[in-house]
């Protein structure tokens, strides 16, 4: 017979951030750097924090000192709390809580918890990557495709100058997943790699990225809108003047290409060769001259990002076909993306069974409380985390 336990706060505290670590791929595998600036007690009050990105400087050429100003650019991380919540009768607590049953329910509640941070995670991730390959949601399920689909994202995370190594990940929608072990089936690979990817039906890591699959994977669906024309040279900035959108809404999360305009390398500023890529970042409904996207359009100084100003009178290019929609699995650097996870207040310890503990940067914290009128223990437990793209030009999408 299974030995009765007590649910106190601090059992089930450890219990659950052991559950909520295991639940967590996307999340245990982006930049924890900024962290430390959001520990209790180390930044202004309020839900967003302003965290810093490293200033830039240019080269400099010959032997005169040119003096730059520094410029340092920020991004917004904003906090959110949320959680999931037990209840047990105060009869169920003393004589009919083995410790099977309740890790059983830990489990079911940390879920949630875990595919909201994983969601919430994912989605910003999605509208902050504005590279995004495969155009016709060819499915990579031979092996030239598939070698393609991965050497085409390596490549562009090298064009984008994400640092190599074991750093660089590729979390894939179950389609994504299903047709790359599909076609990588037939490549050379070591015994035990190829009978792990049999037994649990994930792809293994090969061709310079680590995969894992997610079923939170968000889509995006293209709105009815058909390209038209820029009106007007010499634009920058954050939107663009073009011939009134045509056909229907041009939707927010839409990837687009300017005409003449190419990424270029962040250090040098030469053209990658390739169209540079940006997101739109706001419906645009049929008729609109002005489309919002990011990133802006830089063509001078140290945050260069494009060869030029788009061309007028040249049309611009919506990725993917219109009014389709596409799961965004995403190739990224472990710099790209960033979580924090913070500790709460837990002064109403006085009064309350309060427990909060924090591992690898991962925190939950537990209440217990009396509810008199139906003699049961509420215990409820509590996240409270944020996420931000520091460098979004580290990730690329792959559309299927």
């Amino acid at each position: 017979m299974a030995e009765n336990v007590i649910a106190t706060s601090s059992l089930v505290s450890n219990k659950a951030l052991i559950v909520l670590q295991n639940m967590l791929p996307f999340t245990n595998n982006v930049s924890r750097a900024y962290e430390p600036e959001l520990e209790m007690g180390s930044y202004a009050h309020g839900n967003t924090i302003n965290i810093k990105r490293p200033a830039k400087y240019s080269y400099r050429s010959g032997r005169v000192a040119n003096p730059q100003t520094t410029t340092e650019t920020t991004i917004p991380l904003t906090l959110s709390q949320g959680g999931s919540d037990l209840s047990f009768t105060t009869n169920e607590r003393t004589t009919g809580l083995s410790m099977q049953s309740l890790e059983e329910k830990i489990a079911a509640a940390m879920v949630p918890i875990a595919s909201e941070i994983e969601r919430q995670g994912l989605q910003m991730a999605a509208y902050a990557t504005y590279n995004m390959l495969n155009p016709t949601y060819a499915v990579p399920n031979t092996q030239d495709l598939a070698v393609d689909a991965a050497t085409s994202l390596t490549r562009r995370l090298d064009e984008m100058l994400a640092p190599d190594g074991d750093q660089r990940y590729l979390t894939m929608s179950p389609a994504l997943n299903a047709g790359m072990i599909r076609g990588l089936a037939g490549l050379q690979n070591s015994a035990s790699r190829i009978g792990k990817q049999y037994e649990t039906g994930i792809m293994q890591n090969a061709l310079g990225l680590n995969y894992h699959k997610s079923q939170l994977i968000p889509t995006h669906t293209n709105g009815a809108a058909t390209a038209t024309n820029v009106n007007g040279a010499n634009q920058t900035g954050s939107s663009v003047t073009v011939t009134a959108v045509a056909a229907g809404t041009l939707t927010k999360g839409t990837r687009i290409t300017w005409p003449g305009v190419y990424a270029v390398n962040a250090v040098t500023g030469q053209s990658t060769g390739v169209l540079a890529q940006f997101i739109v970042t706001s419906d645009v409904a049929q008729g609109a001259t002005s489309i919002p996207f990011s990133p802006a359009i830089v063509t001078t100084g140290v945050f260069k990002n494009a060869s030029a100003s788009p061309t007028t009178g040249q049309p611009y290019v919506i990725f993917g076909n219109a009014s389709t929609s596409y799961t965004e699995s995403l190739a990224y650097h472990r710099d790209a993306f960033t979580f924090a996870s913070v500790p709460m207040d837990t002064s109403m310890k006085k009064t309350h069974d309060v427990k909060q503990v924090r591992e690898n940067g991962i925190s939950i914290r537990v209440i217990d409380g009396y509810d008199q009128t139906n003699d049961a223990m509420v215990m409820r437990l509590d996240v409270l985390f944020g996420w931000a793209s520091p460098y979004a030009e580290l990730a690329c999408g792959y559309a299927l």
